[in-house]
């Protein structure tokens, strides 16, 4: 993957992984609880949170565990 992604994706991974911490700590769980319960390592869920780069697939994971759609994650 390129690193000079447009500012806009950085944005928008930044925002989605800001919306996931959010929901996660509404929520009351930690990193741990939630790494569990979407069957992924905490250390992806860190870095989701971080806005790094995140599969379609954890980002379906991790929306299911959170109890929400996945485009609520995306487009908050």
């Amino acid at each position: 993957m390129p690193a000079d992604q447009p500012q806009w994706v950085l944005d928008a991974r930044r925002a989605t992984g800001d919306r996931i911490r959010v929901r996660r700590l509404h929520l009351d769980m930690t990193q741990e609880t939630l790494a569990y319960t979407s069957g992924l390592d905490r250390s992806t869920i860190q870095r989701m949170e971080a806005g790094s780069e995140m599969k379609l697939s954890h980002l379906l994971l991790v929306a299911e565990a959170l109890r929400m759609h996945v485009t609520d994650l995306l487009h908050g």
